[in-house]
């Protein structure tokens, strides 16, 4: 083990040469392990290198240079938001990398923010041009992400893209909730990534998969599991999507707890890649509205597919199983295929849906975001279900229970909305509509 003040870190001055200057020697002896003792460490861009294990030890706190000129520029950006900032650690075609230990890395997010864009008050910050993000590893294998807490991230947190055979496990990740694009983990064009037993407040969204439009020779996001972990997102607990320009199969989320998110479980996808094989299970969720700029209804669970413009021709999702799912808050399960791209074999099973009030935000609204080539089209009025499926083929539900609980949104409507899903079979549907005048369910 090798500590970085063998090569002259202060913890008085940005020493971002010193870190580095460790981690290519461990590498040059054939690889190890880098500490990062006791203190605050002030850091600009690190390359983590192969054979590279970052120990960041009890009480060690890894903090983000707030100069620009300290982090190397990368030319990648979501969709949506976000600019072109630096990583605070970042890796390339890198095969067996670590970071682990107790100790802490700070992203100083909040440096990076000018005032509130919400003009009714601070619900969601307004970012500077430029803003660093987390870590970024690109087209590298054998990682492991571990034990220790990553706080405050500016963008995006954890950016892995085309890397393989990833274990990120019981991590911290304390973004703060009202600042946008801060996701926590992005498995971007992925395969075999093991997100397990971790902790995740984000603004945006906690876990979401990605298949970017660029760098397509990365491949698909395939065999994914997500077990174990409690989630808090002012956008989407757990996601995939919306960047949906790849394939995603056999994807597993299983035993989490959402509470406080805008949505629980999410599938958007806009492009032509397929959403195939994916099993959400055993999962408590608890969901509310927020501030409309964020994306979402307060949807427990939210599968949907339309085209991201008027160019774009959408792709499928077929193979989603959903079982043993309880959920509360301010909207219930919102399925929406596309008239040319139905969802198919769809399955939904023993789930519980109880809706009522609990914020000061307005709701009765669908939202299809991002559609209609703008990141706010496709939000629309409408009359609330506790479960609508639209546009499905060959699907399957049954075993759903509806509460309403005092007080009831207004919104509210019947305790099922089926719109043009044909060879479905729905089977005992348990609940009242909200209103005294409606059918429980609704078939059209």
């Amino acid at each position: 083990m090798h500590s970085i003040t063998e090569h002259a870190a202060s913890t008085d001055t940005c020493c971002t040469n010193a870190i580095q200057n460790t981690i290519d020697h461990v590498h040059s002896q054939g690889g190890g392990t880098v500490l990062i003792p006791p203190g605050r460490w002030i850091t600009g861009t690190l390359q983590l290198r192969s054979g590279v294990e970052i120990h960041l030890a009890h009480g060690a706190i890894l903090q983000g240079s707030e100069q620009r000129a300290d982090y190397r520029e990368v030319a990648i950006a979501g969709e949506y938001g976000g600019s072109e900032g630096g990583f605070l650690i970042e890796a390339n075609d890198c095969d067996n990398i670590a970071i682990t230990g107790t100790g802490i890395i700070d992203g100083r997010g909040i440096s990076f923010m000018d005032g509130f864009r919400s003009p009714e008050g601070p619900f969601i910050r307004k970012a500077q041009d430029w803003r660093p993000r987390g870590l970024g590893f690109t087209r590298c294998t054998r990682i492991t992400l571990r034990d220790f807490t990553i706080r405050d991230a500016a963008q995006w947190t954890i950016h892995l893209t085309g890397c393989e055979d990833v274990l990120c496990h019981s991590l911290r990740i304390l973004n703060r909730t009202d600042i946008p694009n801060n996701d926590g983990i992005d498995p971007d064009r992925c395969r075999r990534v093991r997100i397990i037993g971790c902790h995740i407040e984000a603004g945006d969204d906690c876990i979401v998969l990605k298949c970017t439009k660029d760098q397509p020779e990365l491949g698909d996001c395939e065999d994914i599991l997500i077990q174990g972990c409690t989630l808090i997102s002012t956008s989407a607990a757990l996601k995939i999507g919306t960047e949906s320009h790849g394939n995603f199969r056999r994807i597993v989320a299983t035993g989490c707890s959402i509470c406080q998110s805008h949505r629980g479980l999410t599938i958007q996808l806009r492009d032509h890649g397929n959403v195939e094989d994916v099993i959400f299970a055993d999962c408590t969720i608890e969901t509310r509205h927020f501030h409309p700029l964020w994306w979402g209804q307060a949807e427990a669970i939210s599968i949907t597919a339309t085209p991201r413009n008027d160019t774009t021709s959408v792709g499928s999702i077929t193979g989603v199983h959903i079982h043993n799912i309880l959920c509360n808050g301010e909207n219930g399960v919102f399925i929406h295929g596309h008239p040319d791209a139905p969802i198919r074999d769809l399955s939904l099973h023993d789930v519980r849906i109880c809706v009522g009030r609990s914020s000061r935000w307005q709701g009765g609204q669908h939202d299809l975001r991002p559609s209609g080539g703008e990141e706010h089209g496709g939000l629309y009025e409408a009359p609330c279900p506790a479960l609508l499926l639209a546009h499905c083929v060959d699907s399957r539900i049954h075993d759903i229970t509806v509460r309403w609980k005092d007080p009831i949104p207004e919104w509210a409507s019947y305790a099922a909305e089926i719109i043009d899903c044909h060879h479905c079979r729905i089977g005992r549907i348990n609940g009242d509509a909200a209103q005294s005048d409606l059918d429980p369910i609704l078939e059209r």
